[in-house]
Parts: structure tokens; C-alpha cells; sequence
């Protein structure tokens, strides 16, 4: 269980003065995050191998010098270790660093006086971060056009996950002017969080190539320095050639072997009869056919090919987590080659993965490559693929099998699905919600029937649609039932916390309704469960709705956790919830398998059964355990 009032939690913490060795410590620890917020917010002008270079100096050169400086940072105990990902919370040190490179990469972008600082160099290499995909190239060029303030705004607010009042009293304190312009400019890009924290713009995970290939005796030297100012971050640095080869965006050929060299023969690329699927054992990527209007294309398949071999220094390479990026073993198979939009897109399929090529309809030059897991799909989790996201829309390509496509507004249970035209197996552009901004008012998710059933699925900004589902683990069933649209339609907007997360599906479960105190209805308990196709990295949300509300709300959450899933059919949750009356209570609930609930800590209060009321304080927490059915004790999400 865990308090709702999130602008508190981010509050600036302050306290009595403390010395230099909090500074350290928290350098130390975040060091990663204080980089790759100097990167984000230094000056786009400056490239991306100087921006990588002052985004650590800058980090570097934010601990204090000397006792007065040292003694201006409060001291305060943090309360928690922050969570993956998550900015710490009532960390006087960090912020204190926080504030000290902020002001420096946003003075960094203003005419210098005087003589500047000496920055790190490393002689003969071109450190940049790892490239990203299209999504991560956009919000860069978007990024670009944003002031600096702005631009600290966009990223104190996705990527440490600050409130509005916080993030204008951070900028002030950084001397920003006009704070409360910097946050409306920043609104004019869309909030994309799970952008922010990929390696595009992780100025800590770099790859290195040579400025000139013509001094190989310099690469040495060159090779030692690039070490040297990567040791800091533990960073995994590759020194493969560079440029551009004769295969588009493809790097140089490196290595002569033949079945590497064969893996890229266009001649030899697997392709499926239209009818295959109809007598395939399995329905998975295997039985799709070739589509699209240049899978003749030979050239096109050959440089597609090149590029996922040995992908150039500008290809923007993504994957979702846990999938490798190396060249196939062997010649894969062809499921798409033809235009999307201003793009020609190549779309393959490896037995493990799908590989998608994109290149402008003009040239090579900005072309990218993405990856995604796909090990094991069948039926449902191998029916659609993104072929492409533009202008807030995304269009899918569809397995033989689908008869008929259909969008539907998953927020409107009620609401009839609107039909999708199909050529050529390419739905026409519907609403993607990975691409959202604003208030979450709509959640837009793909409807697919085979003639047999109807399956939904939602772009979470990956190749591979996530398969949405509900009911009780063990026993889950496709959400497009009257029962499973209505248990998904309050918490729909709860799916943009997987985006990007290489999440295979979610299922969504009604275990609980608790009368309320007050009297004024009854609440609904739903847990949500998102899996991964790497099994490592699901996630857990215990929601709550009070009745009347539109949206539930996120009360617990476990992270690489059994509760909720097929192995552990239990859940228990709890929240504290003020009534119309100005009254506080802890509400509790379990599954149908919950005899009985106990609450300890700032609250301690026990209930037989799978529910729990209690009064409660404002912010008080307590722990929660639960005893099933057959003796065995469960603790609650936190």
C-alpha cells in the first residue's frame, strides 16, 4: 500500500547542513542519472559526441568545492531506497547535484564570457550513444526545437517523474527565468517517459568509431582513451568499422564467411504460399506469407539484409528488452516489403525474432532497424505487427487468418467497434495510444477475428501488439466479452505504464467488491498483470475505483512477482480512502481464497474474509498479510 499524494512525496526536502561526503555518495550512486539529464537538456547544436562529453563533465564538476559550498546542502535521512528507474526521494545530496548540473547544461546553451573550462577529449574516436528507433529520433528532433528551459522541463517531468510545482521550483532554483513558460512550452511535445530512459539517450552506453580510417596505427591509443572515459559507467564499447558501405546504411564488410554471406542473399530468403496457413500445424509468424508491393525488390531486400548484419553508424538500431540484435544465423524469412507512408519497410522473421527495416522513400540516410522477441508466439500474440507510427496513427500488418479488423475505444465498453479496412493484409491508420499526449480521455485498441473468436490487442510502441485479456489466473479468456470490456474500461489508461517494456500481454482481473463505509456504494478491486516475452520483468497493479469514478487508480504495484499470474492465483491490496464525510479508512481486499486479513504497522486492525475496513489518519501505512484457504499466508503488494 502506498500514499496517493505524489506531489508531497516530490516535495525539496531541507534540514541542517551537512558536509561533503552526502555529495559523494550520492554522485556516486546516481551518477548514470545525473549524465543522462546533462545530455538531455545540453544543447542539441553541440552533436552528440560533445553533448556525451560535457554531459559527464558537467556531472563531474557538480560536487561542491569546499566546506562553504559543502555546507550549503540540507541533510536528511532518505526515508526508501528509490526503485529502478525512479528519482530518489528525500535525497538532499541528489538534488542538491540535480540542481548544480541543471544550471550548468542550461548556461551551457548562452554566449560564454571569459575563458571556458578545458572539456575531456579522446583523440581519434566519435563516442555516441546507442542508437535508437523511429519513436526515439522524433522526440529527439522535437526535443531540438524546445528553448533550454523547456527542454529541463520536458525532462525534470518524464524523466525524473517530478509534478509541475516541483519542476518550477527546481528551474527557478536553477535560475530560469520564466519557469511557468518553460512548462507550457514543454507541453507542446508529447509525454513519452519510456523514451527517455532507452539507451538512445544514455550518454553512459556508448559505442565508438574512428574518426579516420586511414591512421589504423592511431586506433590503439585511440581505443585506451575511449576506455578510459567510459570506466566511470561500466560501458560496453564495440569498435566495429565505420562509414557507409556499398549496401546502404550497412557498415563495411568485415569478416568473409560464407554462411553469413548467405544469410544476406535475397535469393535465398525463406517465402510462404498465400494457402500455407491453411494446413500449417501451428498458427504463429512461420505461416505467414510475403506481402507487399516491393517484395521483389531485390536491391531493397539486399540492403535490408546488409543493415541488419552490420548496421552503419547513423542506423538507429532498437529492440524491446531482452532481445539480441545480431545478424541471423541464416536466411530468414520475408513477411513484408513495400511503402508506408514516406518509408520503405522490410519486415523479417527469424524463428525468434521479427526484424523491421525502415528507410526513406528517398534515399538511405536516417534508416532504422527494430527487433522484438516473438519466441513461442501462436494464435493471437502472432496475428498483427506495427508496420509503421505517423501523425499519432499506426498501422498494422495482419496475419492470413484475420477476416475481419476492427478499432474500438476500450474506455467505452458500451460503443460498437468501427470496422478497418485491409489491403493486402495493412489495416488502415487507426489511433495509436502509445503516441498519446495529454489527459488519457480514449484508449484506442485493435479488435481481430479469425471466424472463430475475437481477440483485442494494444500498441504499447513495440512491433508486437500486447494481447489483452481478463479473468481469474489459470482461467483467462479474451477481453472482448461483455464482462471483460467492462472490467478493463476503468483502468485502460494504466497500459502506458508498460509501454515499452517488451510486455507479450496483460490481463486484467475483477477479484474484489467492497462495500464502503460511508455508504455510498461499493468499490472494484482489479489487478492488472502485464508478461513479458522475456518471462523476466512482469508486472503487477492492484487498482482501485470508488463508485462513480471513471478511472481507477494505481494503489500497489510488484515488480518480477508471482502474485496475480497463473503460478499464484492470490492478490491482496490496500489503500487508504477518504470518505464524503472528511473520514479516513484503510480498505483492504483479497481473492476469493482470502479467510482472512491483518494489518499491521501504523494501522493495526484484522477482518475474517477477503475484505478489510478499518479507520485510519491521513498517511498513516501499514503492512498487510493474508491467510488463505489452506493455511498458507500471502503479503500484500506494495
Amino acid at each position: 500500500m502506498q500514499s496517493q499524494d505524489v506531489a508531497q512525496r516530490h516535495a525539496p526536502a531541507s534540514g541542517r547542513p551537512a558536509g561533503l561526503e552526502q555529495a559523494e555518495a550520492s554522485l556516486v550512486e546516481h551518477y548514470p542519472r545525473l549524465v543522462r539529464l546533462a545530455y538531455l537538456v545540453l544543447p542539441p547544436g553541440l552533436g552528440r559526441e560533445r553533448r556525451v562529453l560535457t554531459a559527464h563533465a558537467l556531472a563531474q564538476r557538480a560536487l561542491p568545492r569546499g566546506r562553504k559550498q559543502a555546507s550549503l546542502i540540507p541533510a536528511q535521512t532518505p526515508r526508501r531506497a528509490p526503485a529502478s528507474g525512479e528519482a530518489p526521494d528525500d535525497d538532499p545530496g541528489y538534488a542538491y547535484l540535480r540542481e548544480r548540473v541543471l544550471r550548468a547544461a542550461l548556461a551551457a546553451a548562452r554566449p560564454r564570457t571569459g575563458r571556458p573550462r578545458p572539456l575531456p577529449r579522446v583523440w581519434g574516436l566519435r563516442l555516441s550513444p546507442r542508437t535508437g528507433g523511429a519513436d526515439e529520433l522524433a522526440l529527439e528532433q522535437r526535443l531540438s526545437k524546445l528553448s533550454g528551459p523547456a527542454r529541463a522541463a520536458y525532462v525534470l517531468r518524464g524523466l525524473e517523474q517530478l509534478p509541475d510545482a516541483t519542476v518550477h521550483k527546481v528551474l527557478k532554483a536553477a535560475g530560469v527565468a520564466d519557469p511557468g513558460g518553460a512548462l507550457a512550452s514543454a507541453n507542446s511535445v508529447p509525454a513519452q517517459p519510456g523514451l527517455l530512459a532507452s539507451p538512445e539517450f544514455d550518454p553512459c552506453a556508448l559505442q565508438a568509431r574512428p574518426t579516420d580510417l586511414m591512421r589504423r596505427r592511431q586506433h590503439t591509443r585511440a581505443a585506451v582513451g575511449a576506455l578510459a572515459a567510459l570506466a566511470v559507467c561500466g560501458a560496453l564499447v564495440a569498435l566495429p568499422g565505420g562509414g557507409w558501405g556499398p549496401d546502404g546504411a550497412a557498415a563495411p564488410v568485415y569478416a568473409g564467411n560464407p554462411a553469413a554471406e548467405a544469410a544476406l542473399d535475397p535469393a535465398r530468403l525463406a517465402r510462404v504460399s498465400p494457402t500455407a496457413w491453411r494446413s500449417a500445424s501451428r498458427t504463429d509468424f512461420s505461416a505467414w506469407p510475403a506481402r507487399g508491393a516491393l517484395t521483389g525488390d531485390r536491391d531493397l531486400l539486399r540492403r535490408a539484409l546488409a543493415v541488419w548484419a552490420r548496421p552503419g553508424g547513423n542506423v538507429r538500431v532498437s529492440a524491446t528488452p531482452g532481445t539480441q540484435t545480431g545478424g541471423p544465423a541464416g536466411p530468414p524469412q520475408l513477411l513484408y516489403a513495400g511503402r508506408v507512408d514516406a518509408a520503405r519497410v522490410v519486415v523479417f522473421y527469424d524463428g525468434l525474432r521479427i526484424a523491421r527495416y525502415a528507410e526513406p522513400a528517398d534515399g538511405t540516410e536516417g534508416a532504422a532497424l527494430d527487433f522484438a522477441r516473438v519466441d513461442g508466439a501462436t494464435g493471437p500474440e502472432a496475428s498483427a505487427l506495427v508496420l509503421g507510427r505517423s501523425d499519432g496513427n499506426v498501422q498494422y500488418l495482419l496475419a492470413p487468418w484475420v477476416k475481419k479488423a476492427a478499432s474500438r475505444d476500450l474506455m467505452k465498453p458500451a460503443s460498437a467497434p468501427s470496422a478497418l479496412k485491409v489491403t493486402d493484409g495493412v489495416t488502415a491508420p487507426l489511433t495509436s495510444p502509445a503516441l498519446g499526449t495529454g489527459d488519457c480521455t480514449s484508449w484506442t485498441v485493435l479488435q481481430l477475428s479469425d471466424g472463430a473468436g475475437s481477440q483485442l490487442s494494444t500498441d504499447l510502441g513495440e512491433l508486437v501488439p500486447a494481447h489483452l485479456t481478463a479473468g481469474r489466473p489459470g482461467a483467462v479468456g479474451e477481453a472482448t466479452g461483455p464482462e471483460g470490456l467492462q472490467a478493463w474500461a476503468p483502468f485502460a489508461c494504466s497500459l502506458a505504464t508498460e509501454r515499452s517494456s517488451g510486455v507479450r500481454g496483460v490481463n486484467a482481473w475483477d477479484f474484489a467488491e467492497q462495500p464502503l463505509p460511508d455508504g455510498s456504494g461499493a468499490g472494484q478491486w482489479v489487478c492488472t498483470r502485464a508478461e513479458t516475452w522475456r518471462g523476466a520483468g512482469t508486472a503487477a497493479l492492484a487498482q482501485f475505483r470508488p463508485p462513480g469514478a471513471r478511472y481507477g487508480a494505481v494503489t500497489a504495484k510488484g515488480t518480477d512477482v508471482t502474485a496475480c499470474g497463473p503460478r499464484d492465483p492470490h492478490v491482496l491490496a490496500g489503500v487508504l480512502w477518504k470518505s464524503r464525510g472528511g473520514h479516513w479508512y484503510l480498505l483492504a481486499a483479497g481473492g476469493p481464497d482470502t479467510v482472512a486479513i491483518h494489518a499491521s504497522g501504523g494501522i493495526t486492525a484484522s477482518a475474517p474474509g477477503s475484505l478489510l475496513i478499518a479507520k485510519a489518519t491521513r498517511g498513516a501505512r501499514a503492512e498487510l498479510k493474508g491467510s488463505l484457504a489452506g493455511g498458507r499466508e500471502i503479503d500484500g503488494l506494495h
